[in-house]
């Protein structure tokens, strides 16, 4: 049983900023790696390689794979920040909606919380 911190990544796994850096500091997120479990966290990448922002339908396509993964997981708990919502410039509206449906074992941001 863990407690889980997922936060929004890049594609090249360059973890310099927001949620990503505390990630690196504080919860095992592992310096190259973009998506998935790495020590107490999981990463989402809201980035391409040349940390440009991508497009919402590949951003839904992680969220869905970690969806996945959390039900598959059901002894951990997942803290979701607002990914997209910072660097990647996305507003709550636009991400909160791809969580809609995900298990109990994860716990939304109050941004994303009345999309669910």
């Amino acid at each position: 049983m863990a407690n889980i911190f997922v936060f929004g990544s890049n594609l090249a796994g360059r973890h310099g900023a927001g949620s990503a850096l505390h990630a690196m500091k504080h919860h095992g997120a592992v310096y190259g790696r973009s998506f998935g479990s790495m020590g107490t966290s999981f990463g989402i990448p809201t980035k391409d390689e040349n940390l440009h922002v991508l497009p919402l339908s590949r951003i839904q396509a992680y969220v869905n794979d970690f969806i996945c993964y959390a039900l598959d997981h059901p002894e951990d708990t997942f803290n979701v920040v607002a990914i997209g919502c910072g660097l990647a410039g996305y507003e709550p509206y636009q991400i909160g909606p791809m969580f809609m449906g995900a298990p109990l074992n994860v716990k939304l941001p109050e941004e994303f919380e009345r999309y669910r």
